[in-house]
């Protein structure tokens, strides 16, 4: 079975380690970047299955990342993570949407390793409301 290639974009590092170690024993090829312009050249060299997207970081905001994408006819599944209100995310995955982004999921930092097992398995589904009983991230 083919590894699927998950794409991550957050400025910080622990929580971009936590979703990692997440994400590679449920088949995913991990690759992290830090920054807006690292995240656009790791997306043109190796196409992403899925990207998860931080909301809120300093050189392009995760609004700035998602309008990029639209440009360049992304197919990937989206999971749009934020530490700010849950709105926040919300009011992004429906401009995605609303451009044209095909997959769009939402979570809210802390992430319990549950809900982000859950998103990774079932992309473009949001994350059922009530957290699993599981540990959360940083």
């Amino acid at each position: 079975m083919e590894r699927k290639r998950l794409l991550i974009v957050d400025d910080e590092p622990r929580f971009a380690a936590f979703v990692e170690r997440v994400a590679e024993p449920l088949g995913y090829d991990v690759e992290v970047t830090n920054h807006g312009r690292d995240f656009q050249s790791a997306y043109r060299r190796n196409l992403p299955d899925i990207v998860i997207i931080d909301m809120v970081m300093p050189d392009i905001d995760g609004n700035e990342l998602l309008l990029w994408l639209v440009e360049q006819r992304c197919a990937a599944d989206i999971i749009i993570i934020t530490g700010y209100h849950p709105d926040y995310a919300v009011n992004a995955r429906l401009l995605a949407e609303f451009k044209g982004l095909r997959s769009v999921a939402t979570l809210s930092k802390p992430v319990s390793v549950g809900r982000l097992r859950e998103a990774l398995a079932s992309p473009g589904r949001e994350p059922s409301q009530s957290p699993p009983p599981e540990s959360k991230s940083e």
